[in-house]
């Protein structure tokens, strides 16, 4: 799949992109959030672009190939509209004027080795048939295949008329949030710990969801042929 696509709304005007488009961003994260158990991430191969169908043309997905670098591997035909090209293999930077490209790329290593969310605002740069243009960003930590965290889930929504492109943005504004999480080792250490204890009697009448994790049933082995190992006998007084 070269795009996520446009979604279901068959393409947009630039008339239609300053409407709530910011509201992708919540359909996005709320997705996203939904995909989260406890306090993990959620994994690539959970990511089905049917949940986020009103935004596929914002949405993109960055994998971390450096610290503070991370490049397109999917992206929405919106991202395609603001840089005049396909963008896949490009740097997250490629959307940011030069001045602040050193401060994203800074912020960045947080969204994976946080690992941490990040949500950018940005403003276009002006010129001749390049209009005023309002962007906002939000970046939400995946984990790969590995079992690390080396991708993102990305979406960005604009406000504004797309003008000619590309569109590169100044950055006005970044909130990073860190992610608490429970680490794997942990997890690892706790299930060795729990192996070791001794196991706890049950009570006659626990249920069996309580039966099943604290009462594991052993079998005596079988008797060889022959001899029996229990004789029966009768006492008469």
């Amino acid at each position: 799949m070269s795009y996520f696509g446009r979604g279901g709304r068959g393409g947009s005007s630039d008339t239609e992109a300053g409407i709530n488009r910011f509201g992708t961003l919540a359909e996005v994260r709320g997705y996203w959030e939904g995909l989260r158990k406890a306090t993990d991430l959620p994994r690539r191969d959970e990511i089905d672009p049917r949940g986020i169908v009103g935004a596929l043309e914002n949405t993109f997905l960055l994998e971390r190939v450096a610290p503070g670098v991370a490049r397109f591997r999917l992206a929405g035909m919106q991202l395609h509209d603001l840089m005049g090209m396909d963008v896949r293999g490009m740097p997250l930077t490629a959307l940011i004027d030069p001045a602040g490209r050193s401060r994203i790329s800074d912020q960045l290593e947080s969204v994976f080795a946080g690992p941490g969310t990040m949500e950018v605002w940005l403003e276009a740069e002006r010129g001749l048939g390049r209009p005023a243009l309002e962007a906002r960003m939000v970046l939400l930590p995946l984990t790969g295949t590995r079992g690390v965290v080396d991708l993102a889930l990305g979406c960005i929504a604009i406000q504004g008329a797309m003008g000619r492109a590309p569109r590169r943005f100044a950055i006005s504004g970044i909130m990073a949030e860190r992610i608490e999480r429970r680490s794997t080792e942990r997890r690892n250490v706790r299930r060795e710990e729990d192996d070791r204890r001794e196991p706890v009697p049950v009570a006659p009448m626990a249920g069996m969801a309580e039966m099943a994790m604290t009462f594991t049933p052993a079998f005596p082995p079988r008797s060889p042929r022959g001899k029996p190992n229990l004789r029966l006998v009768h006492s008469r007084d």
